[in-house]
């Protein structure tokens, strides 16, 4: 078998041939491609799911934050709960903060599944651990690992890319935002109804068993258990990166690569140069700040006595109030986006999003003086609202920055 195959169209195709090279596993992606012409639903199927146990992890604590804090017993005062929750909380996010663009740098170089692989295995070493955590620290340092080792989010739409033909991208990205948002969804779920079992369940979990020692243990191992059985199907997921020896055997391909020309001719231009794809990125973190603050403050806010100006619910019921809402934000994103989008356009998405955010927040405060079905009427309705307005803002960002990127870059 020689070393490159060439594969050629008919005479009146235009001159460009695709080359690919034996034994790089990007160019065996781009071949496959070629012969089929289908959508990839076993590669997307893991996709899916390896999104899913990286999602699970980041709100699956917010049901039961605020008893976790009281039970760590780092709180001189019950005011002082939501500031040590706010800490915990922004662990995660501050260790994906410091090593996301590393996992990026890495898997250009080594490959795209090595850092899948790797992702989901620390959310099985470190979700447990968390579980077992009965110091302050330990928690948030458990927290800040499983963070910055985690660095699937870029990664894996990458791949999601990669393993598609250009006609199905779009599908491929939405595959990974519908996964990630239900496992936002399934998170509170099972942080809400399984945390501190023992008191939730006392016919079933006794305060000497496991589950009663370390009260929020069961939904971390469940989340463990399900990352563990992701982790042995990553077996099966083919890798995308082009692994070249040398410059001379680099992939040539026809409609869906970079044009050799064009980057040469745009090589010296700096991609932070870019003012729309700064101010999409800009625009993308400030929206994603707001969201996360709003999920955590929510939880705390919701569980706090009502002297103190909450609501007094119980972890189960903010699990509850947190899955509706991104349940019918997974509503939204399959039947509604599109025509709003569609009619409204990118910038004007952004823009009604956020001033109907506005109103929805002020309106929090006021809840607290209601009760009864009038109280589940008004929360509900507020949060699954409040759900959509961020989906506007990253669907948006993302097809924008898309669109400016192949122009200017």
């Amino acid at each position: 078998m020689p070393a490159v195959s060439s594969d050629r169209m008919g005479e009146e195709a235009p001159p460009a041939t695709s080359l690919y090279v034996d034994g790089c596993p990007g160019c065996a992606i781009e071949r496959r491609k070629a012969a089929n012409k289908g959508i990839p639903y076993k590669e997307l199927f893991f996709v899916a799911v390896t999104t899913v146990a990286s999602a699970l992890p980041i709100s699956s604590l917010f049901p039961f934050l605020y008893y976790m804090i009281e039970d760590l017993h780092v709180a001189k005062k019950e005011q002082d709960i939501g500031l040590y929750a706010g800490f915990l909380g922004a662990s995660y996010f501050v260790g994906r903060f410091l090593a996301s663009l590393f996992w990026g740098v890495v898997a250009d170089r080594i490959g795209r599944k090595p850092i899948i692989i790797f992702s989901v295995f620390s959310v099985v070493i470190f979700n447990t651990l968390f579980g077992l955590s009965m110091k302050y620290w330990m928690a948030i340092t458990m927290r800040l690992l499983l963070g910055a080792l985690n660095g699937m989010l870029a990664p894996i739409k990458a791949y999601s890319i990669e393993i598609c033909r250009p006609e199905h991208h779009a599908l491929g990205l939405s595959i990974v935002s519908t996964a990630w948002g239900l496992g936002l969804v399934v998170g509170p779920s099972i942080g809400g109804y399984l945390a501190r079992p023992a008191q939730q369940y006392p016919n079933m979990f006794s305060e000497k068993s496991i589950f009663g020692r370390f009260p929020y243990l069961l939904p971390c191992l469940c989340i463990s258990l399900f990352a563990a059985v992701v982790l042995v199907s990553c077996i099966w997921l083919p890798e995308t990166l082009h692994k070249h020896k040398n410059i001379d055997n680099e992939i040539e391909m026809s409609s869906d690569s970079r044009n050799p020309q064009t980057e040469e001719e745009h090589g010296d231009k700096s991609l932070y140069k870019n003012w729309p794809l700064m101010s999409s990125i800009i625009a993308y973190c400030v929206f994603t700040l707001h969201d996360t603050a709003y999920s955590e403050i929510l939880s705390l806010w919701t569980i706090s006595d009502r002297k103190y100006g909450g609501l007094s619910f119980s972890s189960k019921e903010v699990g509850q109030l947190l899955a509706v809402a991104g349940a019918g934000l997974i509503v939204y994103q399959i039947f509604i986006y599109r025509p709003v989008h569609k009619f409204l356009g990118c910038v004007n998405s952004c823009r009604a999003s956020s001033a109907l955010t506005i109103p929805i927040l002020a309106a929090y405060p006021f809840m607290t003086h209601l009760y009864g079905y009038r109280l589940g009427l008004a929360l509900y309705s507020a949060a699954i609202v409040k759900d959509y307005c961020p989906n506007w803002h990253f669907a948006s960002a993302e097809p924008c920055c898309a669109t400016e990127s192949k122009r200017r870059c």
